[in-house]
């Protein structure tokens, strides 16, 4: 049987890693590679790289971290591509085929794509076709408006026409080869994800689906993995504030018997 997932997200805001809460609210947690090594060295499956600035500008605004003051997201995806052992999906400002080819050149192993996506439904087929469906993942951001979930864009501020389950079914015939799947009433708030969400995007695709949004407990993880037909469980903020927070995690579900890699940590 398929291991499912646990994936570590980081997410990206103008040079700083941060914490985010329904979209709107973000506290500055650290720098932008040593994070990513951290989770490398307690062997995430994986790793989701976010870059949510809006305005595109890169700086710290400090010399003295020991660590490069980079002025695109481009250099940081190089950095971060040196210090991990793990695969790497990277999305944020992805608006062409040549914006793909440039983040897999630079060590990305996937990138992911939302507003593109929306902007043009040709852009996942394209990207699928010149790249291979297992490079494409698509981000959806939805949020529950009169009774369904409507997905969102720019930065899960203005409503699209489609229900979450609806878009998941169009980009997975596009080409699609992962959905990634947040909940903007959940993001930060740590009352677990919307497990209604994650039933009706996993029952609307064979598509493996990535579930995000509102952990607070390991728990929630297990809820997820048990209740709903997810192939991954995604966090951000839980795992930035507990030594070794993977390696627990993975423990947890382990011992609750789910279908996960064993946990370990890499000599290195």
């Amino acid at each position: 049987m398929k291991k499912k997932r646990l994936i570590p997200v980081l997410l990206l805001r103008n040079g700083w890693l941060v914490q985010s809460k329904e979209f709107r609210r973000y506290q500055h947690i650290g720098n932008p590679v040593s994070s990513v090594q951290r989770f490398s060295e307690w062997a995430s499956d994986e790793l989701i790289y976010l870059d949510i600035s809006r305005d595109r500008t890169y700086d710290m605004g400090r010399d003295d971290t020991g660590h490069p003051n980079r002025a695109s997201i481009l250099e940081i995806i190089a950095d971060v591509a040196k210090v991990t052992f793990m695969p790497i999906t990277v999305g944020g400002g992805i608006r062409t085929l040549a914006d793909i080819e440039t983040r897999l050149s630079l060590g990305a192993d996937k990138i992911s794509t939302n507003t593109a996506a929306l902007t043009d439904p040709t852009f996942v087929e394209q990207a699928a076709h010149e790249f291979g469906a297992q490079c494409i993942v698509v981000s959806i951001d939805a949020k529950r408006m009169d009774g369904r979930h409507v997905v969102m864009r720019d930065g899960g501020r203005e409503p699209t026409p489609y229900a979450a389950d609806e878009w998941t079914r169009i980009v997975a015939d596009a080409g699609a080869g992962e959905i990634l799947i947040n909940s903007v009433d959940r993001d930060g708030a740590r009352r677990g994800y919307d497990l209604e969400l994650l039933n009706a995007v996993g029952r609307a695709t064979s598509v493996p689906v990535i579930a995000l949004g509102g952990v607070g407990e390991w728990e929630h993880f297990a809820d997820a993995l048990e209740k709903t037909p997810v192939d991954a469980v995604a966090a951000a903020n839980i795992f930035q504030y507990n030594d070794q927070s993977v390696f627990l995690a993975k423990k947890y579900l382990v011992d609750r018997g789910l279908n996960i890699r064993p946990p370990h940590l890499l000599d290195v």
